[in-house]
């Protein structure tokens, strides 16, 4: 199995390239609006970018050959093994980065236009089955401790939301008290990019959500406001955390005898039910918050016996 050598931190690299990456950094948090983490991904791409520079000897970005480049995308395969998609992102931080550099004159011209975009074979989503949905829905029960705040009632308002909405670990995590409209029975989402968009519950949702603001988050809430509003809290009373909320859905899938569930799954469900029910392709983009429908149709691949039946019914030699 390959090892990936120890990660370069940023007070590693050599002052001038540190400067330049702290720089690039806050153009893209100010310029572009990307979320936290993709903004973490790009740290960490650039930094990796800049120390094998440096270990090359380059000194100045305009030394950066297209051949120094090419060598460090090769590398992320055969040194750190790193998958084909983080590859791609990878290119993607290094070109952006360039094209920033060559608008601020850094360098006279833009090394990575002979880098070619790697294929990428896309992997089909693991579904759970509305079977599987309901037993992994069910699985958090009462704490034995009657005095324990009633933390089941935090997690099946978790599960039930990340399923009845689709929404991604760190879009669950980060719902406020005011992104929440029962009236309506929908959530304010805030995903990639800062983008919002508006959500349905469901009414199962719905009611376990509002079992869990009555029955538990009031337990969990601090004088010291430390939960920032957000919905939902972990047993200290501080906002939960989307490792928080991987962990929460491991541990519920596993009381369910499902393995290789993780917050993901439910989104891939959500959206794989929604179409086999016959909903329109864009509005499961819309309800999934991409930006790009090319990103959407990846499900319309996984319902194979939907597709054997509507081809066993209209074809003219089944």
């Amino acid at each position: 199995m390959l090892r990936a050598p120890p990660r370069t931190t940023t007070a590693q690299l050599p002052e001038a390239f540190a400067r330049l990456h702290s720089r690039f950094l806050t153009f893209i948090r100010v310029e572009c609006g990307l979320s936290r983490n993709t903004l973490e991904a790009y740290g960490r791409d650039l930094t990796d970018l800049l120390a094998d520079l440096a270990d090359a000897g380059v000194e100045d970005l305009r030394e950066a050959a297209p051949r120094l480049l090419a060598a460090h995308m090769a590398g992320l395969k055969t040194r750190r093994g790193l998958a084909g998609s983080s590859v791609i992102r990878h290119l993607a931080t290094v070109k952006v980065f360039f094209r920033w550099a060559l608008a601020q004159e850094l360098v006279a011209a833009d090394p990575t236009s002979i880098l070619d975009r790697p294929m990428r074979w896309r992997n089909l989503p693991d579904v759970l089955s509305p079977k599987q949905i309901a037993s992994l829905l069910s699985a958090p029960r009462p704490e034995e401790d009657p005095q324990a705040p009633p933390l089941w009632l935090r997690d099946r308002a978790l599960l039930e939301l990340l399923y009845a909405s689709g929404l991604r670990a760190s879009e669950v995590a980060g719902l406020s008290q005011r992104d929440v409209h029962e009236t309506l029975g929908v959530v304010r989402v805030t995903g990639k990019g800062n983008k919002q968009r508006l959500v349905p519950m469901g009414k199962p949702a719905q009611q376990s959500l509002s079992a869990y603001l009555t029955g538990c988050r009031p337990r969990l809430a601090r004088p010291d406001q430390r939960d920032l509003g957000r919905v939902l809290l972990s047993r200290t009373g501080r906002p939960l955390e989307r490792v928080a909320v991987w962990q929460i859905v491991k541990k519920h899938a596993r009381a369910a005898g499902l393995h290789d569930v993780h917050p993901h799954t439910l989104r891939h469900s959500f959206a794989t039910h929604l179409l086999i029910g016959g909903a329109d392709l864009r509005v499961v983009q819309e309800l999934l918050g991409h930006a790009d429908i090319t990103t959407t149709q990846i499900y319309t691949h996984v319902d194979r016996s939907r597709l054997k039946a509507v081809h066993t019914k209209h074809h003219p030699r089944p």
